[in-house]
């Protein structure tokens, strides 16, 4: 799997995983198979998941879409991969602002965003910006409010009257109001008008007496305009600015996007071929915003036109996207180049003031290192040997990818995978004397790890040393070519 060329450099990393996978709904669209049989889908999406978990960073967060097709079927299965216990939410995003006039039954307008942490207790969110809208609320103001540490009147800025009080329906103080009948913060208070009031039934207020005397004093309890309403306490804008939002579970598309804004996006990078089944690049921000900071990890391994990372990128965020089809040269490479360049000035530029910057690498995967020899392998018996297209380096690099060393050109050794664990690849036949050679170049403390075609019986091997056969004991350790 493609995946695992990435456990070696980048397991434990990930801060953030989004991927966007084929919702199986039986559809054939341009750049995807989307028809598979369930059983299948759910093979191929667990094999995936258990390497996304491994590559995920112990306080990391991987983000699922997915719609009603397939979304409780993978809610079970993540439940299975990466424990119930870690289960985040499911969000729901509306990815339709309109009905469809053709649907059978019920217009779909929405899609499930499924999180799970890598740990629960270690992750947690980050708060969303707030908004203009989130702000107007907090329109009244005092000319003088409080009191600065000198002594000195202050301003304090717009204010926003929160209720005062807590329900006692529920938590510790609800238990013990149910069992005694009593509690602590209910008393009478005394509005400017001379009324006294009491919370409503089945409510206390939210602070105890001698807290809301220290608020009064400090000016931060209104009655209306009268002074002689029940109390409010003043939520100053100026002391939630900074904390910014509790994200919440359900998108609305005016927040993040829709199905029509993100193929609108598309269309700039190929208007010829657009992609079928793109995100807003909206979403991802939102889901990065919540997830990740500047210079955090990111992956995508269904990258389809490139959302994940064009959005990375213009928000700081160091990506890598995986994706076999051909829109790696037809919709992403183009993309990602007029981000670099700053000539993409759509999706969330402006919101976050991208002007350019920044590079990437681009890789292929090498061709399957095993083939089956068509002249010896039999119906019943195949027989793999290595590719010949493999020459030496390539070979010894494929291994050390394999067997998790580091590659080390031009050295003794062709891998490391510690200060004392070496490997050692040769396509030539393993004598007694070569073997002998290798041994005496190690330390007191080092291991060996050898690969050969071929070796001679009887080899006498040190307890320091393990031998292992080119290509037996790669098959059960990669991908390779399975067809006739």
């Amino acid at each position: 799997m493609h995946l695992k060329a990435l456990w070696q450099d980048f397991a434990g990393r990930m801060k953030c995983i989004f991927i966007d996978p084929p919702y199986n709904t039986g559809s054939a669209f341009v750049h995807y198979d989307d028809g598979l049989e369930h059983s299948i889908w759910l093979t191929m999406m667990r094999d995936r998941l258990e390497v996304l978990k491994d590559l995920l960073a112990l306080d990391g967060s991987i983000w699922m879409t997915i719609d009603d097709h397939e979304c409780h079927y993978l809610k079970v299965l993540c439940d299975e991969v990466f424990g119930r216990i870690n289960f985040v939410a499911n969000v729901v995003w509306q990815k339709k602002s309109s009905p469809q006039s053709n649907a059978v039954w019920l217009s779909d307008s929405h899609d499930h965003v499924l999180v799970y942490a890598k740990d629960k207790s270690l992750w947690r969110p980050n708060k969303l910006p707030r908004t203009e809208q989130q702000n107007a609320i907090y329109k009244h103001s005092d000319e003088f409010d409080g009191i600065d540490e000198t002594g000195k009147w202050y301003g304090r800025g717009p204010w926003f009257p929160g209720d005062f009080t807590i329900s006692l329906g529920s938590g510790q103080r609800g238990k013990q109001f149910a069992r005694t009948g009593e509690s602590s913060n209910i008393y009478d208070i005394e509005t400017p008008s001379g009324r006294k009031v009491l919370p409503a039934k089945g409510r206390a207020w939210a602070y105890t007496r001698t807290s809301y005397e220290r608020l009064y004093a400090d000016h931060r309890i209104t009655f209306g305009k009268n002074g002689n309403n029940k109390p409010c306490i003043k939520r100053f804008l100026s002391e939630v600015q900074e904390s910014g939002v509790v994200p919440m579970t359900t998108w609305h598309y005016k927040e993040v996007g829709e199905n029509r804004i993100a193929a609108q996006e598309v269309k700039r990078f190929n208007p010829e071929e657009p992609f079928t089944t793109p995100k807003p690049e909206r979403l991802l921000a939102r889901i990065l915003t919540i997830a990740t900071a500047p210079r955090d990890w990111v992956l995508d391994s269904f990258a389809g036109s490139g959302t994940s990372g064009a959005v990375a990128q213009k928000m700081g965020r160091r990506w890598i996207m995986i994706e076999l089809g051909q829109q790696c040269f037809s919709h992403i490479i183009p993309r990602l180049k007029q981000v670099i360049q700053g000539a993409d000035d759509g999706g969330v530029s402006d919101l976050v003031h991208w002007r350019g910057g920044g590079g990437f690498k681009f890789f292929q995967l090498a061709e399957t290192l095993l083939v089956k020899d068509k002249q010896l392998s039999t119906p019943k018996k195949p027989v793999y040997v290595i590719n010949p297209k493999y020459d030496a380096t390539m070979l010894i690099r494929a291994i050390c990818k394999i067997e998790n060393f580091r590659y080390r050109k031009n050295d003794r050794w062709h891998g490391a995978s510690s200060e004392h664990h070496f490997l050692y690849v040769t396509t030539s036949l393993l004598t007694q004397q070569q073997l002998d050679i290798l041994a005496a170049d190690l330390g007191s403390e080092d291991a060996l790890l050898i690969y050969s075609t071929r070796r001679v019986r009887g080899l006498k091997i040190p307890d320091n040393i393990e031998v292992k056969k080119i290509p037996r004991d790669l098959l059960a350790k990669c991908t390779f070519e399975e067809g006739k």
